[in-house]
C-alpha cells in the first residue's frame, strides 16, 4: 500500500471543499496556521492544539559523537528541535485496544 505526504495544497483542498471557502483564501489560512505555529515555536512557546497534540522546542546540549564513515571522534554542537508529543486522544487512535 503506498502512502503519500499530506501537503499544504491537500489542507488548503479540503478546506476549499468542507467549508467553501475560495481556493485562495484557503491556502491563505493554511498559510496563517502555519506561520503562527512557526512564529510561536521561534519564540520558543509551546503549540498545544486540542485533541491532537503539544508541540515544544527542546534543546539539545552538545556531545561527542562518531563519524561512521572514518571512526573519527567529533563534537555535535548544542542544538534547538522540535518536539511533539501527541494527546491522549490521538494515541488511542492510533493505538485502539
Amino acid at each position: 500500500m503506498k502512502r503519500s505526504n499530506l501537503t499544504r495544497k491537500d489542507l488548503a483542498k479540503t478546506i476549499h471543499e468542507k467549508m467553501g471557502f475560495s481556493q485562495r483564501g484557503s491556502r491563505q489560512i493554511v498559510d496563517l496556521f502555519f506561520d503562527a505555529m512557526r512564529d510561536a515555536l521561534i519564540r520558543e512557546d509551546p503549540v498545544k492544539i486540542v485533541q491532537f497534540g503539544t508541540f515544544s522546542v527542546r534543546h539539545k546540549k552538545p556531545r561527542v559523537g562518531r563519524n561512521p564513515r572514518t571512526g573519527e571522534t567529533m563534537e555535535i554542537a548544542k542544538r534547538s528541535m522540535i518536539s511533539f508529543r501527541p494527546s491522549k486522544k490521538l494515541r488511542e487512535r492510533l493505538n485502539p485496544e
